[in-house]
């Protein structure tokens, strides 16, 4: 899924004994926060500015492309627009990276094909 963590509960008894103390801290309410008030301003500021979208933009897609995308969009269970501006804001910031597509080719998806919407070719 883009965007979503899955978090399962684990049992207080498989946890490491740091982690269950931890754990326990935190439900007792034993823990405070040691972020400074300018460092929580400055976090406060950056995920506003992350989190604002005050821009429209039009662009044009071919139709296999959007389908694509909303297919993609469906199966991450997220609106197709959110998808695509996660898809630029990973881009311009570095975190979207090239696959190997010739090792791709060389091993198929377990769906068979390149995406949900679009055969292989």
């Amino acid at each position: 899924m883009v965007g979503y963590e899955l978090y399962v509960a684990i049992p207080m008894s498989r946890l490491h004994s740091d982690d269950a103390e931890v754990l326990r801290a935190y439900d007792a309410g034993k823990l405070r926060s040691v972020t400074t008030k300018a460092e929580l301003a400055q976090f406060k500021a950056a995920a506003r500015a992350t989190a604002l979208k005050d821009r429209r933009v039009n662009i044009r897609l071919s139709s296999a492309d959007l389908m694509d995308i909303q297919a993609r969009a469906l199966a991450d269970g997220l609106p197709y627009q959110t998808l695509i501006a996660s898809v630029l804001h990973k881009y311009v910031s570095g975190r979207l990276t090239e696959r190997d597509v010739a090792h791709e080719a060389e091993s198929p998806s377990p769906e068979g094909h390149r995406s949900p919407g679009r055969p292989s070719r």
